[in-house]
């Protein structure tokens, strides 16, 4: 493309480059919009006590009053952020707050704080400024004229972060459409080579301005990912449609990033996926056929994870991945128990759920990560459970371990109702070997006993296996 690479593509402005000698380092900016709220409650404070004839508190003796409803505080906020820097294998150098009423229209943060930032990416030579916050093209033009680094927002930061662990050609596909979807809006004003372009002779005229020439090149090649997404969606469709000609339900897992999707799926399905501390480590999504203890299959899917403010674009791209959640009998929602905000991280999967219009499938919340709390924390979190497992509707476990996880199989077996567990009576002739062998691989043997050539089973297994061996079905029970 005609784009500046170095400053307009997403994919290249990465948080740290393979080829360098050392990790870029990263001058981070948290902001918090919310001390409006703490001004009102500060101001009512002041009305009280001049009602009640005590002196009012001043801004420096006053407490600080926290910000009622839900949500992770702006420090929080910024420790998130800083493990997705170390996730795109920057190196923090600084971090900074700035705490004001609203966002300031031309560089978020206010002209004031852009010195200060100014001044200590000069003082720790930093390589780039990461605001925890998404910037406006206006703002983020701002600001690039102000600092003499680059600038990148919490959107570019995810994007480079996916791009840097797409791995198969469908993960890049995606990643590269929510980069360009993104990049398409903030081209205005950008870049060296913005020259209007010459006509010729007999033409002479304004011609095409660069950014014309680089909107139009970005939109051929974005339709042209969406073609071949589309194609995706067909085949993912086809090979759907083979597994529904056999009744195997699909369990997807899904939760927010690092809750330990992929150490789960490792140990219930003997896999072998990426497993790691890093935040978006699990892009493309994995199918694994595993057995339940009623001896029913069902595949189990791993997917890509969420987090607070997930772009829409990487929403809308990933969409042909994320069908696998929207196939799903039941949803696995894993929770890492020793969050600290824990309530935030399920309601923002919960609200990515809804934008996929599966918030209404059967859902089993997954409390992992136990063997991360102390006996304190653990026996307040298990204090509802006879067995130390079952907690409400949801299955406390620790995925590292594998404590837990049979609890969860019987879990999942409960809430699956497709081709449902039913109990019989059968009686099979004893050469019939390759019926007795089904009987065996597929259903829960109660009782078998024999009586000349036959052999009577008291079993429980899937309705359609049953339904198939009806010529050796005694009753119902």
């Amino acid at each position: 493309m005609a784009v500046d690479q170095d400053r307009e593509r997403p994919s290249a402005a990465a948080v740290a480059s393979s080829t360098s000698a050392r990790p870029e380092r990263a001058v981070l900016v948290g902001v918090d919009f919310r001390t409006r709220a703490l001004n009102r409650a500060g101001a009512a404070a002041a009305r009280l006590a001049a009602e009640q004839g005590a002196p009012a508190p001043s801004e420096q003796s006053a407490a600080p009053v926290p910000v009622a409803g839900p949500g992770m505080d702006a420090d929080e906020s910024l420790a998130e952020f800083r493990e997705l820097v170390l996730s795109a294998g920057g190196e923090v150098a600084a971090e900074l707050m700035q705490r004001r009423p609203k966002p300031d229209p031309a560089t978020l943060v206010g002209a004031g704080k852009v010195e200060e930032i100014s001044g200590v990416v000069a003082s720790t030579e930093a390589d780039l400024v990461l605001f925890d916050h998404d910037l406006s093209p206006t703002q983020l033009r701002n600001l690039e004229s102000a600092l003499p680094c680059r600038v990148l927002d919490r959107t570019q930061l995810i994007l480079d972060i996916f791009a840097r662990h797409a791995r198969t050609r469908e993960g890049q596909l995606q990643v590269e459409l929510a980069q360009l979807e993104y990049m398409l809006p903030r081209l205005t004003g950008r870049g060296k080579a913005m020259s209007q372009l010459g006509g010729g002779i007999g033409t002479r005229g304004p011609g095409e301005t660069q950014l014309e020439t680089d909107r139009r090149r970005i939109q051929r090649r974005i339709d042209q990912l969406k073609r071949d997404l589309d194609s995706v969606r067909r085949v993912r469709r086809q090979q759907r449609q083979r597994r529904e000609a056999v009744p195997v339900p699909t369990v997807a897992l899904v939760g927010y990033t690092n809750a330990g999707k992929s150490t789960l799926f490792n140990r219930i399905t003997g896999a072998q996926v990426l497993q790691s501390a890093r935040m978006f480590a699990t892009l493309d999504p994995k199918l694994r056929a595993i057995e339940l203890p009623s001896r029913r299959k069902v595949l189990l899917s791993d997917t890509v994870g969420f987090i607070r403010n997930l772009p829409h674009t990487l929403v809308t791209s990933f969409r042909a991945t994320l069908e696998e959640v929207a196939q799903a009998e039941v949803l696995l929602h894993v929770r890492d128990a020793s969050s600290t905000y824990g309530d935030e991280q399920k309601a923002q999967v919960e609200k990515v759920l809804g934008e996929l219009e599966a918030l209404s499938k059967p859902r089993i919340e997954v409390l992992n990560k136990i063997d991360l709390l102390d006996a304190t924390q653990r026996a307040t979190l298990l204090e509802r459970s006879g067995t130390g497992e079952q907690v409400e509707g949801a299955v406390a476990l620790s995925a590292r371990t594998g404590e837990g996880t049979e609890a969860l199989f019987a879990a999942i077996d409960a809430a699956l109702h497709t081709d449902p567990i039913v109990d019989a009576e059968l009686r099979v002739p004893q050469h019939e070997g390759s019926v007795l062998a089904a009987i065996d691989a597929g259903m829960v043997v109660h009782s078998r006993t024999y009586e000349g050539n036959l052999v009577h089973l008291s079993v429980s297994g899937p309705a359609s296996l049953i339904g198939r061996l009806r010529d050796y079905r005694l009753r119902a029970k």
